[in-house]
């Protein structure tokens, strides 16, 4: 195991598959790889420290490539005990100098320790999926603060506890919220949740889609995703929701719409993707059918209480990796799937590079506008630039070799303009 300030990964022997998995994923990355060609003419980020707490996949590998073309010095860790590829990681340190700490499995403990090794490389930019870099720089870390101007992060769970941090008036620097761009959530949120969902789900269960009842918890971006792409494979999808507006939309496309205690008496498969608490908990476990399986989508595993499963079960084994079975005092067996994390990156491999494509160039284009703006943010949560969010929409559309078309003078006088009418 290499342990040291160059990284800690499992197997650095894994370094020339991870190589392959990088490339592979950066074939279908062409926005980001056009920011790369530019950042290694201009290198913009000469000079800039960069710690991210992200999920250590092959695209994350890409931008972190990008960053350092642009003259950044990057560290990585992850931002999920499951979600490492260690082929990747090994890849990152021995092949391409970049410090990594992520170990697929790691404990609690290694998790943490993971998050202060990279910030022990001294970050003027955060990068955060799910704000642990940002909580923990501002528990233990404060007398790093002085070096940082600014960050980004790249979940909804993130930008709810960063907006709460900044309430409170915690939050001491800026951050560029890049899950809110729409050419993030729109995709990656939307398309990229929903395939990979159904894909980890598939890889640790091998069950049929086609006629099973799917409860989707939430109907957010991610949830919208996840139930287009379950009744696109046949299943029967039922949606929960504590919002009206978002229940309504559900409703709107189709999907029956329930409370959350009617429908666990009626799924066999349950998803959560709220970014919130207990989504799925003790009183909607215990009317469960028999053989129901859990899954959670959304970034923590505390959307599935699981301290509530262990105490209801008489015994729980394994059966499968990535599913654990608890077998209940009345005889009922509910599964587990993948300790209640990410099932996308727990049991698969996240979400398809074409569409985080899009989401690592807005984190690329965001770090550079922090680098260039000369701490001229507040210490609150930002939008990504508009500009930015345009431009990422107009190269993947030349990537795809797609034209749309652009306003006249004329027309652009009129959208402009109040003075001209019926």
């Amino acid at each position: 195991m290499t342990n040291n300030s160059q990284g800690d990964v499992k197997d650095l022997s894994l370094a020339q598959e991870g190589v392959e998995h990088i490339q592979w994923a950066g074939k279908d990355m062409p926005v980001l790889n056009l920011i790369s060609e530019r950042f290694s003419k201009e290198r913009p980020l000469e000079g800039l420290r960069v710690s991210g707490c992200l999920h250590v996949t092959s695209e994350t590998a890409n931008l972190a490539i990008a960053l350092k073309a642009g003259g950044a010095a990057v560290a990585l860790c992850s931002s999920n005990p499951l979600s490492a590829q260690d082929d990747v990681a090994a890849a990152l340190v021995s092949r391409y100098g970049i410090p990594v700490y992520a170990i697929k499995g790691e404990d609690d403990d290694t998790y943490y320790s993971h998050i202060r090794a990279a910030l022990d490389h001294r970050p003027q930019v955060t990068m955060d999926d799910g704000a642990d870099l940002v909580a923990t720089i501002h528990r233990e870390g404060k007398d790093l603060l002085r070096d940082v101007i600014g960050g980004t992060e790249e979940t909804t769970t993130g930008v709810i506890r960063l907006r709460a941090m900044a309430r409170d008036g915690m939050l001491k620097y800026p951050i560029i919220a890049v899950n809110e761009a729409d050419t993030k959530h729109l995709f990656d949120n939307r398309y990229g949740t929903g395939q990979s969902t159904l894909d980890g789900i598939t890889r640790a269960t091998n069950i049929l889609w086609a006629g099973r009842k799917v409860v989707v918890i939430g109907y957010g971006w991610c949830g919208r995703g996840v139930a287009l792409r379950a009744r696109g494979m046949g299943a029967n999808v039922i949606v929960t929701e504590v919002n009206p507006v978002k229940a309504l939309e559900a409703v709107m496309e189709g999907f029956t719409v329930l409370p959350g205690l009617e429908a666990a008496k009626l799924g066999s498969v349950f998803i959560s993707v709220t970014g919130g608490l207990k989504a799925i908990d003790r009183e909607r476990m215990e009317v469960m059918p028999d053989g129901a399986i859990l899954a959670n989508s959304g970034h923590f595993n505390v959307e599935i209480d699981i301290p509530a499963l262990e105490e209801m079960a008489e015994t729980s084994r394994q059966v499968r990796p990535f599913v654990r079975e608890y077998c209940l005092e009345d005889g009922r067996k509910l599964y587990l799937l993948g300790e209640g994390r990410l099932i996308n990156l727990a049991a698969a491999e996240g979400h398809p590079s074409s569409v985080m494509d899009m989401s690592f160039a807005n984190q690329a284009l965001s770090v550079e506008r922090l680098w260039g703006g000369n701490g001229s943010l507040a210490p609150e949560v930002h939008p990504v630039p508009a500009e930015i969010d345009m431009e990422v929409g107009r190269l993947k559309l030349r990537s795809m070799g797609i034209a749309i078309d652009t306003l006249t003078q004329d027309q652009l006088r009129y959208v402009n303009s109040w003075e001209e009418g019926t």
